[in-house]
């Protein structure tokens, strides 16, 4: 991700890479709760797990709830209700996802954030409900919009859900 000064991962985005590969469970934390949750998951896991945490996540300090039993490793969670559009992000996008909506709603504009979580599998039954209800998607991340995630994801919402849609699915990479 940008804006931490590592020139040398400039442009780095392998998470699509390794999700074609079958068997392969990809997850990336989008704040420290998930992040510690996440690693203990992957461990117990009889699955191969590939956890992507993004450098910017290393300085963002937060609390990690060790009385609640964390979610399920694969499941999206929706961190903001709204009616007029579906944002989904994951990893360091979340937070860049969330301030959008924020900025949204001073614009009048209410929009839902979902974070992902998991790259493979990824949890379509959350995303479509989602969709359903607002009828616009965008999926926003830090990796290119050819042959990507977001490119899959937009497929598949509009294989699934076309005849719900109030506009074309958008990517922003």
């Amino acid at each position: 991700g940008g804006g931490i000064g590592a020139v040398e991962h400039h442009s780095e985005s392998p998470e699509a890479y390794f999700a074609h590969t079958a068997g392969l469970r990809i997850v990336t934390p989008s704040n420290p709760n998930d992040a510690y949750w996440m690693i203990q998951q992957a461990i117990d896991n009889p699955d191969p797990v590939i956890i992507f945490e993004p450098k910017r996540r290393y300085w963002q300090k937060g609390p990690v709830n060790l009385d609640t039993p964390p979610m399920p490793l694969h499941s999206a969670r929706l961190l903001r209700e709204g009616s007029d559009l579906t944002l989904l992000a994951y990893g360091p996008m979340v937070t860049t996802a969330l301030q959008a909506a924020e900025i949204g709603a001073e614009e009048g504009v209410n929009i839902e954030v979902i974070d992902l979580r998991s790259l493979s599998p990824i949890d379509y039954p959350t995303i479509f409900a989602s969709v359903q209800k607002t009828g616009r998607a965008v999926i926003v991340h830090e990796a290119p919009t050819n042959v990507s995630l977001s490119s899959e994801i937009s497929a598949r919402i509009t294989e699934n859900l076309f005849y719900q849609l109030e506009a074309p699915v958008l990517r922003v990479g």
